[in-house]
């Protein structure tokens, strides 16, 4: 009797998480499949040449843009340790990088909902190797390389991933941590940001996923020793009527247990009702990309909120007694040096400098094969030809000051990542740098800049791709 099919799923890099687009899947094909799977997180873990060696199909997760590039690297590698095994990409990012990916010698490509594309694509190896047929000769690809179709989650299954404590922490302001868990109670968006990797994936649409899995998961890792939850949704008001009691189901059950969200300024806005909710249940804090505080940019972006918004949003927040994580791009090509500085000048008034990552001060806008951008005329015309390397469309600023403040800007903010650089110090070095670009004339920025708020509790492992 044939063993089991082997399976391997492989991730990278996702911002310091264990990952639930290794466990979740691994659930699946341990359970509808019969598979042996193993799983392998690059970011924690050493490179494995036994268990990449005896994989009849290594699937490779592609949640983001930095993950994609380190698999990139990655591929050659495993073709020339095992060039039996059936390879495949699945997340965000697979899709966006098809033609590429098949040049590297990925097979299969699988994006969106892909569990039961991967449970298709499963059989059919297992299929072709019973036949007698090699599992890297599985025939053409039959599976959707993008399904939206409603999938049959399952608990994720993380017995074979690291520990939670070799993964990014809560830092709290009296210097200790926690040890954080990660979970998603939904994916996709309702949204069309134009920048965003998700909309070219599931063009508004979102799925969620059941209650009863996303507490199942969450006790697991509880009783691993996870003391908070990051929710991983997109947007975790997308719908409200399935996220609001998901909270209050997981405060009643895990009192201590404090979570953090991603939510669009649109929604903290248009559901404040909620938000004294998610204070009470234990949220610490909201992500929100605000991304830019010039209305020009925020429009190309197609953000659905204004500058305006953002300042009545972050008023809001403080009201109610949240604490608003903003997150930018604060490179892009329409932004100007003077429209950079007034950035600073917001973040100082609304004293958020405690609140933002020094390297959010740092973010170059990225446009990836696919971009809904590239559906602007403007934005063809300022790109330049697709750089594999990269994996992105390489474009300049009209204003070459612009560039060379953030070459200065990211190398000004990297040390800040590990030394514990205090907030308003980082925050500090950009404003030089940006008045120093401009010339010092001009701009009237507030004398004292200095925050005034209290450190904030943070997640060591900053919130960008």
């Amino acid at each position: 009797m044939r063993h089991p099919l082997r399976v391997l799923l492989v991730s990278t890099y996702e911002l310091g998480r264990q990952p639930f687009g290794l466990a979740e899947p691994a659930a699946v094909l341990s359970a509808e499949v019969g598979a042996e799977v193993r799983t392998l997180d690059l970011a924690v873990q050493d490179f494995d040449e036994a268990a990449f060696s005896r994989a009849e199909l290594i699937a490779v997760y592609l949640p983001m843009h930095t993950a994609t590039r380190l698999a990139a690297r990655l591929v050659p590698r495993v073709r020339a340790l095992n060039s039996r095994a059936h390879l495949a990409a699945y997340g965000l990012y697979a899709p966006l990088n098809a033609p590429y990916l098949r040049r590297l010698g990925i097979t299969t490509i699988l994006g969106g909902e892909f569990e039961a594309g991967l449970t298709r694509l499963a059989k059919r190896v297992e299929s072709r190797i019973a036949s007698g047929a090699g599992a890297s000769d599985a025939g053409v690809q039959t599976e959707a390389e993008i399904s939206l179709d409603r999938q049959a989650f399952r608990v994720p299954d993380r017995s074979g991933l690291p520990p939670l404590e070799r993964y990014a922490h809560l830092h709290l302001p009296n210097q200790a941590s926690r040890t954080v868990g990660y979970v998603e109670a939904s994916r996709g968006c309702k949204h069309l940001c134009r920048h965003c990797p998700v909309v070219p994936i599931y063009r508004g649409k979102f799925r969620v996923v059941p209650h009863q899995v996303v507490l199942e998961d969450i006790r697991q890792q509880v009783a691993a020793g996870a003391a908070h939850i990051t929710f991983g949704d997109p947007d975790f008001l997308n719908g409200p009527g399935h996220a609001i009691p998901l909270v209050e189901s997981l405060h009643v059950e895990f009192p201590d247990l404090t979570y953090d969200v991603t939510i669009k300024i649109e929604h903290l806005l248009r559901n404040r009702q909620h938000l004294s909710t998610l204070r009470d249940t234990g949220c610490l804090f909201v992500t929100s990309a605000v991304e830019s505080a010039d209305d020009a940019v925020l429009e190309i972006l197609a953000k659905d909120h204004t500058r305006a918004d953002f300042v009545r949003a972050a008023a809001l927040m403080n009201d109610v007694g949240l604490i608003l994580q903003p997150t930018f791009v604060t490179f892009t090509p329409w932004t100007s040096l003077q429209g950079y500085l007034e950035l600073l000048e917001l973040i100082a008034e609304l004293d958020l400098v405690e609140h933002v990552a020094p390297i959010q001060y740092a973010i170059r806008l990225l446009i990836p094969a696919g971009s809904m951008l590239l559906e602007l005329p403007a934005v063809r015309e300022l790109v330049d030809e697709f750089d594999e390397e990269a994996l992105a469309h390489p474009w300049s600023h009209p204003d070459p000051r612009m560039d060379r403040l953030h070459a200065e800007v990211l190398e000004a903010v990297k040390p800040s990542r590990t030394s514990g650089t205090p907030r308003g110090e980082s925050f500090q070095k950009v404003r030089t740098l940006a008045l120093r670009a401009w010339g010092g004339e001009g701009i009237a920025l507030p004398p004292d800049l200095a925050p005034r708020r209290s450190p904030i509790p943070y997640l060591t492992e900053p919130w960008y791709c």
